[in-house]
C-alpha cells in the first residue's frame, strides 16, 4: 500500500513539477532491498531542484549518547588522545552535532567534461560554542568544484588530505584519526586525479595535490592546529597510487554506501615548516593501503552475506596536526626536528542481512626511534598540538559497533570502544609510566534525507 501511495505520489508531482521527470524511481520507497540501497550521504537519495544549475540539498541528523567511563571533556563523545591520566570520573553525554548539510551542484559541460561543486558543514565548528552540546557552531567541511572527464578530474577547493585514504568505520566521529588511521584534516588544495584502464577488470589511479601546509600557522594563538608558531616556505605536496581490480568482485565500502573492488597503493606527503629561532623542519609522511573484498555481493548492489577487510601502515615524520605523529618536533632549538612516528589500521566489516552490518578494527599510533623522545623540555612539548597530558608512547583503539538500517533514511547503531594512551613523560619532560583509558558505550541514531 506504501509503494503504491508513493508511486501515486510521484505520479502527480511529475504532472506539477516537470523538472522532477528524469526520476526513473520512487523517492523513497519503504520495500527491500530499498530502492537507494542504502542511506547514503551523496547517494541516490539527492533529487534535483532548480537554481542556477541543478541543486541537490541533502545530509543527515545523528544523535549520539555515549558513556565514558574516563571523563574526556567537550570533545566527547569522540575516541580521544592524549587520555587523562588515572581518570577517575565517568560521564554520559548527548549531542546532535555531528549532523551535517550539504548542497551539490550539477552545472554547464566545459570541454567535454561534467562541472560539478559540493559544499558541507557539520556543527563542530570552534569558538566558546565548541564545548556545548545545545549550541554548537556551524563548521565548513567541504567546499570544492570538479572538472569530471570519463578518466580526469580536477578539483580546487576544501577536501580531503589526500594523506592516508582510509578511515576506521566507526560511529565515533573521529574515526580512528589520532590512533593509526589519520585521515583528517580537510584542507584547501588543488588536485589532479587520472585513471588508467589497464583492461576490461583492472585500473590504475593515480591522484596528486598541492594542499595548503596545515601544521603551520601564523602565531600561536592563530585559528590553526598548529602550535608552532610560523609558516612554511612551500605548500604541502601529495600523492597516491591506486591498483584496483574486479577480479574478487566488489563489497561495502565506508559506512555501507557504496561497493568498493579490491585495491592496492601507495600514499605520501611532504611538506616543510618554519619556527622562530630554529631551521626549517621537513615534514613528510608515506604508507600503504589495500581493500579486499572477502565475501563479494551477489549482484554488485546487495550487502547481504558480504564481508570486506581494510588495512593500512604508514611512518611519518612532524604530522601531529594531521593525527599521524603523536608530537610535532622533538630536540630543542635550533636543532629541532620532526617527530617521527607509525601507524597501523585494520578492519573487518560484515553484512549478514542487506539492512544489518557489523565491525570491528584495532588502530595503533607509536612513536619512532624513542630514545629522540626522551628528556625533551617544557617548551618543545608544548608545540605540540595534543601533548595536553605529557608525552605518548603509543595510542590505541579497540572497537566493534553494529548498524540496522530500518529502511532508506533512518539507521540505528550501537558501538563499544576500547581507547588506551601509553606515555613515556609528562608535559614537563619527566619521564613515566603512567597510563590513561576509557571505555566507550555508544549508541546513536541517523535520518538520511
Amino acid at each position: 500500500m506504501i509503494k503504491r501511495l508513493g508511486l501515486s505520489a510521484a505520479t502527480l508531482l511529475l504532472f506539477a513539477a516537470p523538472a522532477l521527470a528524469e526520476e526513473t524511481a520512487p523517492y523513497n520507497c519503504d520495500y527491500s532491498p530499498s530502492c537507494e540501497v542504502a542511506p547514503g550521504v551523496y547517494g541516490a537519495m539527492a533529487s534535483p531542484v532548480k537554481s542556477k544549475f541543478n541543486l541537490s540539498v541533502g545530509g543527515y541528523v545523528k544523535l549520539d549518547y555515549a558513556h565514558n567511563t574516563n571523563a574526556v571533556g567537550p570533545r566527547s563523545p569522540v575516541a580521544f588522545q592524549n587520555l587523562p591520566i588515572n581518570g577517575s570520573k565517568d560521564e554520559s553525554i548527548f549531542t546532535a552535532k555531528q549532523s551535517r548539510l550539504w548542497f551539490k551542484v550539477a552545472g554547464p559541460t566545459f570541454l567535454g567534461a561534467k562541472t560539478n561543486a559540493l559544499v558541507e558543514a557539520d556543527f563542530y565548528g570552534g569558538g566558546s560554542a565548541a564545548t556545548t552540546n545545545e549550541n554548537p557552531n556551524f563548521r565548513l567541511r567541504h567546499a570544492y568544484g570538479s572538472l569530471d572527464w570519463a578518466n580526469t578530474q580536477v578539483l580546487f577547493g576544501q577536501f580531503w588530505d589526500v594523506f592516508g585514504p582510509a578511515a576506521a568505520d566507526t560511529i565515533d566521529f573521529s574515526q580512528g584519526s589520532s590512533t593509526g588511521a589519520p585521515n583528517n584534516p580537510r584542507v584547501p588544495q588543488i588536485r589532479l586525479t587520472q585513471k588508467y584502464n589497464l583492461n576490461a577488470d583492472n585500473s590504475l589511479k593515480l591522484v596528486l595535490s598541492l594542499q595548503n601546509p596545515g601544521q603551520d600557522s601564523a602565531s600561536v594563538a592563530a585559528a590553526s592546529f598548529s602550535k608552532t608558531g610560523g609558516y612554511g616556505s612551500i605548500v604541502n605536496a601529495a600523492g597516491q597510487i591506486m591498483f584496483s581490480s574486479k577480479a574478487l568482485g566488489v563489497s561495502p565500502g565506508f559506512m555501507g554506501l557504496g561497493m568498493s573492488p579490491l585495491q592496492a597503493g601507495l600514499f605520501g606527503l611532504g611538506g616543510r615548516q618554519k619556527i622562530a629561532g630554529n631551521h626549517q623542519v621537513d615534514v613528510y609522511g608515506y604508507g600503504v593501503y589495500g581493500f579486499v573484498p572477502l565475501l563479494k555481493s551477489k549482484d554488485g548492489k546487495n550487502r547481504a552475506m558480504t564481508m570486506s577487510l581494510e588495512t593500512q601502515a604508514y611512518i611519518a615524520s612532524g604530522m601531529d596536526m594531521q593525527g599521524a605523529t603523536a608530537l610535532s618536533v622533538v630536540g630543542s632549538k635550533p636543532d629541532l626536528t620532526g617527530a617521527k612516528g607509525y601507524g597501523y589500521y585494520g578492519q573487518l566489516k560484515f553484512y549478514p542481512t542487506q539492512d544489518m552490518g557489523i565491525t570491528g578494527g584495532y588502530n595503533r599510533r607509536s612513536v619512532l626511534n624513542s630514545d629522540n623522545y626522551n628528556g625533551l623540555s617544557a617548551a618543545t612539548i608544548g608545540l605540540s598540538q595534543g601533548a595536553v597530558n605529557g608525552v605518548e608512547r603509543y595510542n590505541e583503539l579497540i572497537y566493534a559497533n553494529i548498524t540496522y538500517d530500518l529502511n532508506a533514511a533512518i539507521r540505528l547503531a550501537t558501538e563499544f570502544e576500547h581507547n588506551k594512551t601509553q606515555y613515556m613523560a609528562t608535559t614537563t619532560g619527566a619521564a613515566t609510566t603512567a597510563s590513561g583509558q576509557n571505555n566507550i558505550v555508544r549508541f546513536a541514531a541517523y535520518y538520511f534525507f
